[in-house]
């Protein structure tokens, strides 16, 4: 007998010897699919919050790095007028498109107030990210300082 022989017989007596026990009505009846698809809903809802908040304190870190970057161009504007700038134009800062009028952004940048020794910003949210009604305000003030004013 040669090997390919010898192997032949080998495998088929491995294959009998597992067919014993493998039945062939083995797998899963609707109602076992049914419960593992409603325990699945079940722990996708218990995760949807927490997801939801990780996606809206992602989205607020748009607003603290576009402050950030006003924060710097406002110390660089004061250090050549000995003032801070009372207008982006004057900084050179351009506002990027807002998604309502089909860009990117989701905050509207703006000086509140701007004098010889401070300045307030702020980031107004155009979005509204939880449907409460109320829509998200970050501020920074001449110190750097960067507060949410008013949570969404």
């Amino acid at each position: 007998m040669n090997r390919f022989s010898l192997f032949c017989l080998r495998t088929r007596r491995v294959l009998a010897a597992t067919r014993r026990f493998v039945r062939e009505d083995d797998g899963y009846s609707l109602t076992e699919v049914m419960i593992v698809v409603v325990i699945l809903g079940i722990l996708a809802l218990l995760a949807l919050p927490r997801f939801m908040n990780v996606t809206t304190r992602a989205k607020t870190t748009e607003a603290k790095s576009m402050l950030g970057h006003l924060h710097a161009l406002q110390q660089s504007y004061r250090y050549e007028h000995d003032r801070f700038a009372d207008g982006l134009e004057a900084l050179g800062f351009e506002q990027n498109k807002l998604t309502t009028e089909g860009g990117t952004a989701r905050y509207r940048i703006g000086i509140n107030q701007a004098s010889e020794n401070g300045y307030v910003a702020a980031a107004t949210a155009v979005v509204d990210f939880d449907g409460d009604g109320i829509f998200n305000v970050w501020e920074i003030d001449g110190e750097g300082v960067v507060r949410e004013r008013t949570p969404d």
